[in-house]
């Protein structure tokens, strides 16, 4: 949430954050991926069932890795932020 913060405070003041805005979207994206992706070994086959939120979570968590700006694309924007 810190990186999603610090982004919108450099929006307000009119100045570019567009690294910050990447970082977070990867970190936020990579994240749920992972969770959701633990939470399927744990429920196993079950997890695919419609009868757990566990199915539509998965769904939601692929979707943001490729939605506006897959994370590699935010990976190749933080790259050449930070090496200039």
């Amino acid at each position: 949430m810190g990186l999603t913060l610090q982004a919108l405070a450099l929006r307000m003041e009119a100045k570019r954050f567009t690294l910050e805005a990447s970082m977070a979207k990867l970190y936020a994206s990579e994240a749920a991926g992972f969770i959701t992706d633990t939470a399927l070994q744990i429920h196993g086959g079950y997890g695919f069932s419609r009868e757990l939120p566990l199915e539509r979570y998965a769904r939601d968590a692929r979707i943001m890795r490729i939605y506006e700006g897959s994370s590699e694309i935010q990976r190749t924007v933080i790259a050449r932020s930070v090496l200039g």
